[in-house]
């Protein structure tokens, strides 16, 4: 009842930010600060609920030498998803040709130009070698403050491993962090209770600053983006529902919280901790949705990815250059690559595409353009993303056989999902 009743004023919140929004913009864009203040209630929960939850979920699990497998099969996986959304991405790209025809080239403003620049010169193009080295965090401490979500689960690894290492003597340890997890959860319903005033504050300042009007001059890229974020759902995530068995139904209505977060917001971290909470309420073991989800956050960005590629031929088209075959796989074997390297980084979509482009020495003009958007891009590839990552740890589950379909129908049914 309670999450129906959040559902509903997130809901409601949307609609008044939209209409605040439009009727007065001046007001709107001063609503800001309220949307970062909940951000940042958010952000404050993630690093100890991770902490305390992966650590349990694997010292708990007792079965040390089955993490290594899945860790690999979760690469995997995410790597032919990251491959299936960089197709779906370019396939939609050249159906549609969203930067072909675009007149309003010489609108673009010398701040945006200037913006882009700089992404340019800061992208970071990180070597598989520089990758690996980043993994490892310098200090937990800096992880934890900086959001590294990567370099956290690393260390709640080795953390963990001691723990078993140690045995009987780390169990006041285990006593203190299930106590943790238990109180971050509760934390997280608290600041729950702030989501709605977030979400208002979130879309009123979006609208206010850029309108509803804006849409009408890029209404080409944003409708071929949204559609190619629903062929990816329809034709890849909905068929690994089926392989695992699940209803996307179900899982829809489960995630609806968090989703609309995701999308309100533009933020993944936003909803990050109540998706983590729902997917162990679905039937995932912890373990599983402590790897998994964060480890997602770096390496199965689907919604971005495939953002990036129709971005790519976006930013080509929009300058009249016709990417070859050979071309086109050059630029998706280094989006595999780069997109994984600035996780965390702020606009770091847009920051992998001037890099790109950059490096390739294809004009910057496109970027400047999707700026001028990028927060109503954000929103959707945004919540594909929680989406993409939430089914991850059904898969991974399901391959792992932990899976438990009867604390998913009981749950669904408890909900009356």
């Amino acid at each position: 009842m309670q999450n129906i009743k959040l559902t509903r004023y997130i809901l409601i919140s949307l609609i008044l930010g939209i209409v605040v929004g439009l009727l007065f913009p001046d007001f709107a864009v001063k609503l800001s600060p309220l949307a970062m203040m909940f951000l940042n209630m958010v952000k404050m929960i993630i690093a100890p609920l991770l902490f305390a939850t992966l650590v349990i979920g694997i010292a708990g699990h007792g079965d040390i030498k089955s993490l290594g497998k899945i860790g690999f099969k979760t690469l995997i996986y995410f790597e032919l998803v990251t491959i299936a959304a960089l197709l779906i991405g370019l396939g939609i790209g050249h159906f549609t040709q969203p930067g072909a025809g675009l007149s309003q080239v010489g609108e673009v403003s010398s701040t945006y130009m200037d913006a882009v620049t700089a992404m340019s010169h800061g992208a970071h193009h990180a070597s598989l070698r520089d990758l690996v080295i980043n993994i490892f965090p310098s200090s937990i401490i800096k992880s934890m403050a900086d959001g590294n979500l990567l370099q956290i689960v690393v260390f709640c690894l080795f953390f963990a491993l001691a723990i078993c290492a140690v045995g009987q003597k780390a169990k006041p340890i285990l006593d203190v962090l299930n106590s943790l997890s238990e109180i971050m959860f509760k934390f997280t319903e608290y600041v729950m209770y702030f989501a709605p005033v977030g979400v208002f504050a979130a879309i009123a300042s979006t609208i206010g600053s850029s309108g509803i009007g804006i849409l009408k001059n890029y209404v080409k890229i944003v409708f071929s983006l949204y559609f190619a974020l629903f062929v990816f759902i329809v034709f890849i995530l909905i068929l690994v529902c089926k392989i695992v068995k699940i209803p996307m139904s179900g899982l829809i209505r489960t995630l609806k919280d968090p989703a609309l977060l995701a999308f309100s917001t533009a933020s993944s971290e936003a909803a990050l901790p109540k998706a983590m909470e729902q997917m162990e309420k679905f039937g995932v073991p912890k373990n599983i949705v402590g790897f998994v989800m964060p480890t997602g956050y770096t390496f199965n960005l689907d919604g971005s990815t495939l953002y990036l590629s129709m971005a790519v031929l976006f930013a080509t088209q929009l300058v009249g250059i016709d990417l070859s075959f050979q071309q086109q796989l050059i630029i998706m074997f280094a989006l595999m690559f780069t997109s994984k390297g600035v996780a965390g980084v702020p606009r770091a979509g847009l920051v992998v595409l001037a890099g790109t482009l950059s490096s390739l020495n294809y004009p910057l003009i496109g970027v400047a353009i999707l700026l001028g958007i990028d927060q109503i891009l954000d929103m959707g590839r945004t919540t594909v993303n929680l989406i993409g990552n939430c089914i991850a740890t059904i898969f991974i589950a399901r391959w792992e056989n932990e899976f438990d379909y009867e604390k998913m129908n009981a749950y669904l049914a408890s909900k009356d999902i």
